[in-house]
């Protein structure tokens, strides 16, 4: 208990109860109470009033609160007696909620809980005794509401604040009967409700209370008192006349400083954006009232606070709430599309706000540093009900500063971002401290997860493809790609994340730049940053990647192995990667480009020098040297294997276009006559430019729709045809080279009968296997696809379903008198033949026939007849069977052929005639492989070796001849004699 003299604790309810009373409509319910008149209004106030005077002097109950309100009234400076009843009926509720908050003061001091007893039951702990009900919350609610309203809100200027008259009818009435003339003046009553209200304000309980709901109505109040200028002969400052002392200003002040920096961030946000004059909602059933401006001076230090709340540590994110929350941010809100809208169009308008610095900062660049860690903050919340809002603000804000000011944004957004990649990038010389010891991580997964997902959220979805931004993800690419390449081995989430960054990166570059870059993935041009040789990606234990330092190996086989299969898989996923996108011509582009560097290496001299040596006689530079030329090598291969993997995945649709193809002719054509410069024709050269001009005569013959400006296009190859015309060797090239350049400049209107032939002859090539127009390029047998244009000049049918042609004799190489003249029959054989259909009733005369085109100059005639002579072989063919001397004797002269195509044909047809007669042919091979008198060309013996080792492999390691037969004679040359004949089985 307390002292005598002292004020006891008074219980909640009676404090309470006398705030019900006041608050009591006088026999009227809430909504009669708020359509009633002034006078009945007054009178209501002034009866509540009397009624509590009464209950303190009659009521020996009440004596305890009436000795604690006179204790706080006598100490209460500010309040004093007035003729206006609406002060006096707010001073009244001052007091007592002064009173109540003392109480609840008092009661959580002397408040000692009892010990739990660990032999009961676990219970719930009891409440402090100033712990108020959900009844009295609300009548303590209607008290601060009631203060509010006749406190602060009728004394504030026009343009501070919401006006009451635009919140409530029953504040229109409000507005009206408060007296401005009567003691204390307007501006005191404004400072005492504000200060009173934050006194009760410190009980946590109490607090909750009036900084949740009357916030923006306190802020404007010490706004008003704080920072409004006292211009004594301006009409909207009359209420003010009577000035606060410096020192209550100093205190008001002080005071908003306070709660703003206690208060939940968001809400201060939300609140000073409306004082400083958003949006403001009115009520349906008021007419309306065309509101006041926004003083010049409140809009400034609404403008400052806000700028100060950014700057704050998380201000960021709690200017985005503050705008954001309870506008349809998040799944929850915004229904129609209407506030969908409206949600994407407040976060473009936080991102603006976000992107502009504001005065009170010392520098744009201090400002950048302070924000741009928080922009980048926000791109990683996981609040589902937000995280679309906030990673579209933190995009929109990231691409605004990238756009205003990119050197700043590239030193504190993109570099910051991109750091984890850049830390393992070939160009990064790894920390001499680190200890680079194998397994040591370079890259935490986290790290390289969120620095992947930053990525695909500002550029591919913010899909803004900047100068800064495109320069900045450059020197990353090639990082990004391997790390592709790793997660198309594993099981990653990283995959979709690299492929769609990869994928915009290569769209949205220029034509020209986007070759550079695929050339650079691709591993020809080593300019290109990639992964440091000392790194490698790691599968991590939450299911991502790492970054760390790869062991070390002395097997250089092992070494080489791996580069090998590295480089094979890049071009792979390479091509993959651009068959995604196959609509935007990339892949076309880049098969052309490939082209063009392979005329380029052969215009190069074989003997290429590099750049002026040191020394000619220092080994240093003899190193220099061959690393050189190894090096040079090295990217031969890689662009013969580039071309080679693009012909073999995208054969069918490497092409969208007419200028495409247009070009990848040019290429071929330029390739040509590189050729015959240097004087350096084969017959896959002609091969090939007899495809190139077949496939322009098609185009020209109606295998497309072509337009006017197609003809522009196509006239890019007038010079070349010309020069082909004028220099190649063979007429019917020539003929050809000169058909077309007369039809592409007359635009179609004169065309020879050469070109439709030509025409025909591709398209009817093409049909039966569905091909499109644009660039066909078969990779298995591409040779015997470029010699169909050539073959069908010459007027002959097509063998085995593709159109073959002879070319001139001085081109063709020697071969028989009887196989000049090719009867008919052939294409019938090699069409019953590539059917499938049995060839048991095989005529002498048709034996014949295909015996003799074994022998033919043209490759394709020359392999077909080998391949189906081994077809009989294999159905066991009598007409074969007889003649196994004979066809031993073709098959081993069409071994020596240079063609791949040929000789390989040529070695099936062996092993298949010695799985049927291992006893005579394996002892006449083995005998031609080991003849130390006449030696075989190390060609021609390789050729017999892969034929020996196809058998024994067909026969298998038990078969009765490899036992009987002397193994030594195999490798006699090679290795000397084994010591038992199971050796030769184990090689």
């Amino acid at each position: 208990m307390a002292a005598v003299g002292a004020p006891g604790v008074v219980a909640l309810e009676r404090i309470v109860g006398a705030l019900k009373m006041l608050l009591s409509p006088g026999g009227s319910d809430s909504s009669s109470l708020q359509n009633t008149k002034h006078d009945v209004l007054l009178d209501t106030l002034k009866s509540n009033l009397s009624a509590l005077d009464e209950k303190f002097k009659k009521d020996p109950e009440w004596k305890e609160l009436k000795n604690l309100q006179d204790v706080i009234a006598s100490g209460a400076e500010w309040l004093q007696n007035s003729m206006d009843v609406t002060w006096s009926f707010t001073s009244q509720l001052l007091v007592l909620l002064l009173c109540l908050k003392q109480s609840m003061i008092l009661l959580a001091a002397n408040f000692q809980p009892s010990e739990p007893n660990p032999r009961t039951a676990e219970a719930a702990p009891v409440l402090s005794p100033d712990t108020l009900s959900i009844s009295q919350q609300k009548t303590v609610q209607s008290a601060l509401q009631f203060v509010v309203t006749l406190g602060i809100c009728p004394f504030l200027l026009p343009g501070v604040g919401i006006p009451l008259r635009r919140r409530t009818e029953f504040g229109a009435v409000i507005q009206d009967i408060v007296s401005f003339s009567a003691a204390p003046s307007a501006v005191h009553r404004l400072y005492t409700s504000c200060i009173v209200l934050l006194d009760v304000a410190k009980h946590v309980s109490l607090g909750s209370l009036i900084l949740s709901h009357h916030l923006g109505d306190i802020a404007a109040g010490l706004c008003q008192l704080g920072f409004c200028p006292m211009k004594k002969k301006d009409e909207l400052a009359k209420p003010l006349k009577e000035g606060l002392k410096e020192e209550e200003r100093t205190q008001a002040r002080k005071a908003l400083q306070s709660i703003l920096d206690q208060v939940y961030q968001p809400l201060v946000v939300r609140e000073l954006i409306i004082l400083q004059g958003g949006p403001q909602q009115t009520c349906s059933d008021v007419k309306a009232v065309p509101s006041a401006r926004t003083p010049a001076w409140l809009r400034r230090l609404c403008g400052q606070l806000l700028s100060e709340r950014l700057m704050r540590p998380h201000g960021v994110q709690a200017v985005v709430r503050g705008i954001l929350e309870g506008a349809g941010a998040g799944a929850a809100g915004g229904a129609g599309a209407e506030a969908v809208a409206a949600d994407w169009r407040k976060c473009d308008m936080v991102a603006k706000i976000l992107a502009s610095c504001p005065q009170q900062s010392l520098s744009l660049e201090d400002y950048y540093q302070q924000i741009c860690p928080q922009i980048l903050d926000l791109l990683h919340i996981r609040d589902k009900l937000v995280a679309r809002q906030f990673q579209r603000v933190a995009t929109t804000t990231f691409l605004t500063m990238t756009r205003e000011h990119p050197q700043l944004a590239m030193k504190h957004l993109l570099q910051p971002m991109l750091e984890p990649v850049h830390r393992c990038s070939s160009t990064t010389e790894l920390s001499a401290k680190q200890e680079l010891l194998p397994g040591t991580i370079v890259v935490k997964e986290e790290e390289l997860s969120c620095c992947l997902e930053d990525v695909f959220k500002v550029f591919v979805v913010g899909n803004e493809p900047g100068a800064a931004l495109l320069e900045s993800l450059r020197p990353v690419l090639g990082i990004i790609f391997s790390l592709y390449c790793f997660t198309r081995q594993n099981v990653s989430p990283l995959r979709s994340f690299c492929q769609e960054i990869l994928l915009w990166m290569l769209e949205k570059l220029e034509r020209k730049a986007a070759l550079a870059a695929l050339k650079g993935l691709a591993g020809l041009d080593k300019s290109m940053p990639s992964l440091h040789p000392l790194c490698e990606f790691r599968a991590a234990s939450q299911g991502s990647t790492m970054v760390t330092i790869k062991e070390t190996t002395s097997d250089e086989d092992e070494v080489l192995y791996q580069k090998v299969a590295s480089e094979q898989g890049q071009m792979e996923f390479l091509v993959d990667l651009l068959s995604q996108r196959q609509e935007c011509g990339l892949a076309g582009d880049f098969f052309v480009c490939c082209l063009e560097e392979l005329t380029q290496i052969a215009v190069e001299k074989k003997d290429k020098i590099p750049p002026s040596p040191i020394s000619p006689t220092s080994l240093l530079a003899l190193e220099e040297y061959q690393s050189f030329l190894i090096e040079e090598q090295e990217n031969k291969l890689l662009l013969l294997q580039m071309v080679a993997i693009l012909c073999e995945r995208m054969s069918e649709t490497v092409f969208t276009s007419i200028t495409q193809v247009v070009e990848f002719v040019a290429a071929t054509l330029k390739r040509a006559c590189v050729s015959l410069t240097q004087e350096a024709e084969s017959s896959v050269e002609a091969q090939t430019l007899s495809m190139s001009m077949g496939l322009v005569a098609a185009i020209l013959g109606g295998a497309v729709q072509l337009k006017s400006s197609d003809f522009d296009v196509l006239k890019k190859l007038v010079p070349l045809l010309e020069e082909v015309s004028c220099t190649y060797p063979e007429p019917v090239i020539q003929e050809l080279a000169a058909d077309l350049r007369i039809t592409i400049c007359t635009h179609g209107a004169f065309s020879t009968d050469a070109v439709s032939v030509a025409a025909q002859a591709t398209m009817k090539k093409k049909e039966p296997r569905g091909d499109k127009m644009e660039g066909q390029l078969h990779s298995k047998s591409q040779r015997s696809s470029e010699t169909d244009v050539v073959q069908t000049h010459s007027g002959q049918q097509p063998l085995c379903g593709k159109a073959s042609y002879t070319e001139s004799s001085s081109a063709a190489p020697p071969m028989p008198p009887q196989v000049q003249e090719v009867p008919r029959q052939q294409c019938l054989l090699a069409k019953n033949t590539a059917s499938n259909q049995s060839p048991i009733g095989t005529t002498l005369e048709q034996f014949q026939e295909v015996l003799l085109s074994a022998y033919d100059p043209e490759i394709p005639t020359r392999a077909a007849a080998l391949r189906t002579l081994s077809c009989w072989i294999e159905q066991r063919t009598p007409q074969a069977l007889r003649t196994q001397e004979k066809l031993l004797k073709v098959f081993l002269e069409n071994m020596e052929h240079e063609d791949t195509f040929v000789y390989l044909s040529a070695i099936q047809g062996v092993a298949l005639l010695a799985d049927v007669y291992p006893e005579e042919i394996l002892p006449s091979l083995l005998a031609q492989y080991g003849n130390s008198t006449n030696k075989l060309p190390p060609e021609t013996r390789m050729k017999v070796g892969e034929a020996l080792m196809r058998i024994v492999r067909a026969l298998g390691p038990h078969h009765l001849m490899l036992e009987v037969l002397p193994a030594s004679s195999l490798f006699t040359s090679v290795y000397p004699p084994f010591s038992h004949q199971s050796d030769f089985l184990k090689v």
